[in-house]
This record gives structure tokens, C-alpha cells and sequence, in this order.
């Protein structure tokens, strides 16, 4: 999802960059939803490549960014228009001819609550992109142009007849799903439609969204161009040319994207119009590949999973303590914010256990190495299958002073499905409460803005669990008793649905009464 978008940066830098030309030394900063960014946190950072003062390319990076500005600290969900999400750049040089733009970077210093982490980290992006742009033009000169763009064409041609060879295996035809999102972050009784419609023809596809939901008048819309696009390229990639299945390596290019088409219609949730708001994009397109893999199941059965999370707890806390930024020195502010940015915070957590599938996360859990672990609850639920599904993480994060949290999830009404006899599985939920009054917690939306909350306040989030895949009653006994000593569900739950009989006391299955549970639950 981000180096997938970087194509689209490109053409949307083509489009708006600054005096109209590139010179050597120019460094531009790019993250405009509607001339081609994922969304407006992350930044591009784009330099131009000169070969014996021509220009031949360009070296670039993108990166999430910590706080940029927007009307809730760090995360924004319930705003109306892409101006609130923060600053807007587009095709604006840092750097013109080598000469930094200090006008620019104070502006930068200027609006951001985080200011020291951002500049440190658009300069960590630069330096990136830099030397990218040197070992580009060493490569050029040990083997010479003709060699080197020769060899990188032929890199695309091959991805795309990875690609193309894939594709062609699956059957023609129109391929449907539809699953629905909670809602807008405002709007909470008006649940958001998902349609897809997959149009396989020979060694090409079409991802039609046609049917999905109007735009909303929230940031829970979805940049076409740099994420809904990329998000369609990303599912045919892990379905067809996963690193761990795929016989041959595929090279990460966007030769692999030519076969692949997407349509939205203008106004829909998935290609919203300007100036819709459109940071909170990422469950959408979690959600739409979980729904691309789940149209494929029935002619794909070896290669699909059952429904899984597709979701993410995205979470960003701010307030103000004695010595400031929710108590830290100024030096320290930095690091805070950057775990507020993915979700994580200086705060008491507690919890163990294991991880649902995300589709398009990248990550599981990571956080920062000054923050204290955090250990996920094991969460016991639904979720039957030959192969349960990925059991939902829980977190639980205490604040240590008054503040303020905007949460982004999902999937807290429209369980993952199960498939080929499995069951689906659970809902994700979201509560908050004081640790010194956990009784009187509260049931949260699975997105709200700018939550007022005293110090002790707790969230707590449980993630979805995935949908099993295949009936429960071929998972092998032995992988049923680890579960259950694992603590992923109770004794009674893998007699009832398992149909496996345990002995607690010695820690193993009585396989006699197992074959005659088994036997009754399959005549059921």
C-alpha cells in the first residue's frame, strides 16, 4: 500500500510541480489525496535523477508521518473537507537546486504539534531518496544506460507476464461479493456497502466497485487514484504471486499492475470527489481485498483464506501534563507521538496471545523500542474450522493524565466469514472505562474523533477473529488439544463443535469417544 502508491505520486507531481521543471538539486514533498497520494499523512519525497546534466529518473520514497496538522491530533476521522485534514503539498519543493526552501520548512515547523519528529523525519526521507538517486546514476555509469533501462523494462515485462500467466488460470467470468462498514465515524446508523465485481477475461481483470457507497461526508473516503487502485493491484499480488507460494520470485514493479483494472464511480465512497475529506482510508481497502478474496473462493479454493480481520485499530492520544505534551519534556515529545501515530502510547497495558490475518496491514503489532511491550489477551470465540481463523488481538491502554483519543477500526458488525464449512467468526469491539470503575464501562463505535478522557481512562480493543476454513470436524485432535491448553477456547466448546473429547487432568484426547462425537455431529 505505500510502495504500490508511489507510480501514482509521480503522475500527480507531473501534474502540479512547482516552476514547472525539474533542476538537479530539487527535492519535492507531495501528498495530495487528489493528484495521486495514498492520504495525507504520508509524505512522498521525490528527487530528480541528472546523468551529465539530463534527467533520466527519479529516486523516491513514501512514509507515514506522525502529525501534519489536521483537526485532531495525529489521526482525523470526522471532518468535512480534505483542507481539515491538515497541510496539503503538491509537487512543492523542499530543496530548489540544491538551495533548502526555508520558507517551506518553517511553515512545516509551524503547523505541526509534532514539528521536531516531522522535520526530522522528511529529512531522514530526503537523505533516503538522495542517496537512492546516487547509487541510480553509479549503476548507470558501470553498465551504461542502454543496458540498465533495457534490464529495468525487461523487469516490468516479466512482472506483468507473471501477472498476465496467473490471471489466465482462472476460469472467465463475473465473480461478486458484498460485505458492509460500520459507519461514517458520524452517521452511526447508516451502514456503508462494499460491492465487488471481478470480470475475469483470458489474462485480464476488471475490479469493478460499481454498488459500493456514496462518498460520506467524513474522512472515510478512499483516494482513488493512490489507494483504492493500489489496494485492487495489492490483492491479485498476495493471491497470485505471494513470496511464500509463488514458484518464481516476482519482481516488485508496476508491470504487474498493466493487467489489472479498476473502476469507481465518481461520488462513491472508493472515488470520492473533491474536496472530500480522505484520511481515514485504510479499513475500505482492507476490506475490499478481504471481499476480492472471498468473489475468488469458488474458483480458487487452494489458494483463498477465509474471511479475516480486515480491519486495523489505529489510535492516536494527545493531551497536556505538568511539564507539557502529556507530561514530557520537549525532547521527549517526539517519541510519544510516534507511538500515538500507530496506535501505541506511553500507558499501562496488559493482555498475551496471537494475532488476526490483516490483508493489507504489513505489520502485526510493532511499536517503538522506548515503549513497553504490549501483550495481547487471547480472545475465545467462534471461529470452527479445519483451520480457525487468526484469533483477534486485545489491547488495553491506560492514559496517565486527562487527554484526548481518535480510534479507526472496523468490522464491528459484519463478522469474517467462514468458507467450505467453516464458520465465521467475531466481531471486534471497543470499550472504555476508568481503571478504578471498570464496571462502568462504556460500548464504543468502532471510530470516534477526539474523545475527552480523565486520567485511569482505559480503551480497550478486541480485535475480530477470522472465519474458519474447512468443516471443524477434520481439524486433527492433537491441533485441538493444543488449542484448547493454549486457552483459545474451553473443553466444552471442542467437544460441542470439534467434536474431540479431552482429559484436562493428563492433558490428552480420549480418541474412542472423539471417533463417536465426531460421528454423531457429522449425521447433524
Amino acid at each position: 500500500m505505500h510502495i504500490g502508491s508511489i507510480p501514482a505520486y509521480l503522475r500527480g507531481i507531473a501534474e502540479t510541480l512547482e516552476d514547472g521543471e525539474w533542476y538537479e538539486g530539487d527535492v519535492v514533498v507531495h501528498n495530495h489525496p487528489y493528484y495521486g497520494s495514498s492520504h495525507t499523512p504520508d509524505l512522498a519525497i521525490v528527487v530528480p535523477i541528472f546523468h551529465h546534466g539530463r534527467l533520466i529518473g527519479f529516486a523516491g520514497n513514501t512514509a507515514h508521518h506522525v502529525d501534519i496538522g489536521a483537526a485532531t491530533p495525529g489521526l482525523i476521522i470526522d471532518v468535512p473537507d480534505v483542507y481539515a485534514e491538515g497541510m496539503l503539498f503538491a509537487g512543492t519543493k523542499l530543496y530548489r537546486k540544491g538551495e533548502p526552501n526555508n520558507a517551506m520548512w518553517n511553515y512545516i515547523r509551524r503547523n505541526s504539534r509534532a514539528a521536531g519528529q516531522l522535520v526530522m523525519d522528511i529529512e531522514a526521507q530526503v537523505a533516503s531518496a538522495r542517496l537512492g538517486a546516487k547509487r541510480f546514476v553509479e549503476l548507470i555509469e558501470k553498465y551504461g544506460e542502454t543496458v540498465v533501462f533495457t534490464a529495468a523494462n525487461q523487469l516490468m515485462d516479466y512482472a506483468e507476464r507473471l501477472t498476465r500467466n496467473r490471471i489466465a488460470d482462472i476460469p472467465d467470468g463475473d465473480y461478486t461479493a458484498e460485505g458492509w462498514l460500520d459507519d461514517d465515524g458520524r452517521n452511526r446508523d447508516q451502514r456503508l456497502k462494499v460491492k465487488v465485481t471481478l470480470r475475469v477475461r483470458g489474462d485480464e481483470v476488471e475490479v469493478d466497485l460499481t454498488g459500493s457507497a456514496d462518498q460520506t461526508p467524513t474522512a472515510y473516503n478512499v483516494p482513488f487514484e493512490g489507494s483504492t487502485k493500489v489496494a485492487a493491484f495489492a490483492a491479485f499480488r498476495k493471491l497470485l504471486l505471494d513470496s511464500a507460494t509463488s514458484e518464481m520470485r516476482a519482481p516488485s514493479n508496476e508491470g504487474s499492475f498493466r493487467p489489472i483494472t479498476v473502476t469507481a464511480p465518481l461520488g462513491s465512497i472508493f472515488n470520492p470527489r473533491a474536496p472530500a475529506s480522505a484520511e481515514a482510508r485504510f479499513t475500505q481497502c482492507n476490506r475490499m481485498i478481504d471481499l476480492i478474496i472471498r468473489a475468488l473462493a469458488p474458483v480458487m479454493p487452494e489458494t483463498v483464506i477465509a474471511g479475516s480481520s480486515a480491519s486495523i485499530s489505529f489510535a492516536a492520544y494527545s493531551g497536556c501534563g505538568p511539564r507539557g505534551l502529556l507530561g514530557l519534556s520537549r525532547g521527549e515529545r517526539g517519541r510519544l507521538w510516534r507511538a500515538a501515530a500507530i496506535g501505541r502510547a506511553r500507558l499501562h497495558r496488559q493482555s498475551h496471545g496471537q494475532y488476526p490475518q490483516q490483508p493489507a496491514g504489513g505489520s502485526r503489532d510493532a511499536y517503538p523500542d522506548d515503549l513497553r511491550p504490549l501483550r495481547a489477551a487471547r480472545r475465545c470465540a467462534a471461529r470452527r474450522g479445519e483451520y480457525r481463523g487468526g484469533i483477534g488481538v486485545v489491547k488495553s491502554q491506560r492514559v496517565l493524565t486527562p487527554g484526548f483519543i481518535t480510534h479507526e477500526s472496523e468490522r464491528h458488525t459484519d463478522a469474517p466469514w467462514g468458507i467450505f464449512g467453516g464458520t465465521e467468526g467475531a466481531t471486534g469491539r471497543c470499550v472504555i472505562y476508568n481503571k478504578n470503575k471498570p464496571e462502568e464501562a462504556r460500548e464504543m463505535h468502532s471510530k470516534f474523533s477526539g474523545l475527552a478522557v480523565g486520567a485511569d481512562d482505559v480503551m480497550a480493543y478486541y480485535g475480530p477473529n477470522g472465519g474458519g476454513y474447512g468443516s471443524p470436524l477434520k481439524r486433527p485432535a492433537q491441533k485441538v488439544l493444543e488449542d484448547v491448553l493454549d486457552g483459545y477456547y474451553s473443553a466444552q466448546h471442542a467437544r460441542e463443535v470439534y467434536g474431540v473429547a479431552i482429559d484436562l487432568d493428563s492433558e490428552t484426547v480420549d480418541m474412542a469417544e472423539t471417533g463417536r462425537l465426531r460421528a454423531k455431529l457429522a449425521q447433524q
